[in-house]
Parts: structure tokens; C-alpha cells; sequence
């Protein structure tokens, strides 16, 4: 695994943009200066140091704090390639989990919203239980008291979009 040292080395890293650039050549085709990473499939930046592939965000906490992180790390955006620091934390994989987006598909737009029989019910995920918050008249309305109990179980970790 690539030490600190070794990545600043090799790299610059700018905490405002989260953008790094190679400090030297490591093939023909690269060149110093050019932009290191392309996005996969998931939307992550990664890049090869040393032959090895890594991703940007896992990178980027090295570079800065010197020590590999101990768990997950977190965009707090949501924006898997927006690697500046300010945008990073560690995070367990539930904290992780908390944070993140409204998946795609069902009928309701807003998250933690179901409609059952023409009327819309909350509810919230906390320790691999689904948590049920009553029914409300309007979307609107049931992503509120969603909102309402993720601030209050999740913190700093509750994404209400």
C-alpha cells in the first residue's frame, strides 16, 4: 500500500478544487502536470499509483491527514468525484448509508415516501428495520416528518433529498 510520502511525491493535490496532478511521468503517454483519474462506472475518480488502482477520495485523505483512513469515507455532497477535503469525512458504513440519495425507480419523488392506498406513509431505515412513520395526506407532508426523524436519529449524516 502507498505510503503518504510516496503519493505527494508523485502527485499535487489541491484541497480547494480536489483535484490532483502528476509531479512525474510514470509512462510515455502521461505527462507531468496533466490531471490524474478517470470516473468508473460508479461514478468514483480513480487513479494508479505505484501500478495499483486506488480511488481519489481514499487518496485525498492520505495526502492531507498522512494515514490511511480507518473506515469508510463519506462525500457529504453526495457528488462521488468532488474530492476536495472540506467535502470528505470518515464515516462507519451506516453513517455512510444515511447519506445517501433517494434511489431511482417508485412512485413517489421525495425520500423516505411510499403511497399505499392512495395515501402517503413515512419511513425511515435505522438498524436494518424499516421504522414506520404514520400517513399523511400530501408527499409533501410525509417527506417532513421523514426529514424530521433522520435529522434527529443521523445528525450530521441525514440527507433529506
Amino acid at each position: 500500500m502507498i505510503t503518504a510520502e510516496e503519493l505527494r511525491e508523485q502527485f499535487d493535490y489541491d484541497q480547494e478544487t480536489g483535484v490532483f496532478t502528476r509531479r512525474v511521468r510514470s509512462s510515455n503517454c502521461i505527462k507531468i502536470g496533466c490531471v490524474a483519474g478517470t470516473l468508473n462506472s460508479d461514478g468514483y475518480l480513480k487513479f494508479r499509483v505505484n501500478n495499483k488502482r486506488y480511488f481519489a477520495h481514499r487518496l485525498a485523505w492520505l495526502y492531507v491527514h498522512g494515514v490511511w483512513p480507518c473506515a469508510q469515507i463519506d462525500h457529504i455532497n453526495g457528488d462521488r468525484d468532488d474530492n476536495r477535503i472540506a467535502n470528505l469525512r470518515e464515516a462507519t458504513c451506516a453513517e455512510n448509508s444515511r447519506n445517501s440519495k433517494k434511489r431511482r425507480g417508485g412512485r413517489c419523488r421525495l425520500k423516505g415516501v411510499y403511497i399505499q392506498k392512495h395515501r402517503f406513509g413515512a419511513q425511515i431505515r435505522m438498524q436494518g428495520k424499516n421504522i414506520y412513520l404514520g400517513y399523511y395526506a400530501t408527499e409533501e407532508e410525509a417527506h417532513a416528518a421523514y426529514v424530521a426523524a433522520a435529522e434527529k436519529e443521523f445528525g450530521a449524516f441525514a440527507r433529506a433529498e
